[in-house]
């Protein structure tokens, strides 16, 4: 699958008012001890920091970790690569869980990489590409799945099931073209496909809402193995239903 910046593609325009939003914080993590990872440790803790940060594509699903330098992703087989580069949260939908909870959560709670503002993180469309400061570009590739890591860290009872009901998952970014990011960088939303395939409507077809996943064929962006689950999937109900 070609993601080159090049690609050709049915987008449609993006109004001026959803097209731009901002970076309020980068935020990288170190490995720690948490007895919910399965290896041990986790480097979901991640913490703003000063300055530029290089972002660049890491390599391959399960040799490739984050595409933040100097952030620690340790099990490889489940998070990072090129699909998995970057992670964004949205610092309004943050506040909104910082209200259902009753805590602070600050920048990096979530172990996203980019805390942003002005920017629908669900309603963005699976290819949706962003410019982020003057040369970086990034492409929306998947939503975040919950796992027992994000539980653990969180300490939230029923964690998983919480998150997955909201259905606000943050998104997942490949990297198109490297570059740096700092805090304060603007956010352009440089194209967005026509499809119309969001990552909410990702999420819920992979979680709650699985009569959704014939919706996401048209999604070519979707990360490859992603994609080989939804059709493994509708082969099998087309096979039952035959």
């Amino acid at each position: 699958m070609d993601h080159e910046l090049a690609q050709v593609n049915i987008d449609r325009p993006v109004p001026p008012e959803m097209s731009a939003g901002k970076v309020l914080s980068v935020n990288i993590g170190a490995e720690r001890a948490l007895a919910e990872a399965d290896l041990g440790v986790t480097g979901i803790d991640k913490r703003p920091v000063d300055g530029p940060v290089a972002v660049a594509a890491p390599g391959a699903r399960g040799t490739g970790g984050s595409g933040v330098a100097g952030d620690r992703i340790c099990d490889l087989r489940n998070h990072g690569g090129d699909d998995q580069a970057v992670y964004a949260y949205a610092r309004e939908d943050l506040d909104a869980w910082a209200a259902e909870l009753g805590r602070d959560l600050p920048p990096g709670v979530f172990g996203e990489n980019l805390t942003t503002t002005g920017l629908d993180l669900t309603g963005a469309v699976i290819g949706e590409r962003w410019r982020v400061g003057e040369s970086l570009v990034l492409e929306v590739s998947c939503p975040r799945i919950p796992c027992r890591t994000f539980a653990g860290w969180l300490g939230e009872r029923g964690w998983v099931k919480t998150f997955t009901r909201r259905a606000v998952p943050g998104a997942y970014f490949r990297v198109l073209e490297p570059g740096p990011v700092q805090a304060g960088n603007s956010v352009e939303v440089l194209s967005r496909p026509g499809h119309g395939v969001t990552i909410g409507t990702v999420f819920r077809a992979f979680t709650t809402e699985p009569d959704l996943l014939p919706e996401l064929t048209v999604a070519e962006a979707l990360p490859e193995h992603d994609m080989r689950k939804v059709h493994r999937t509708l082969e099998r109900r087309a096979a039952s239903a035959g």
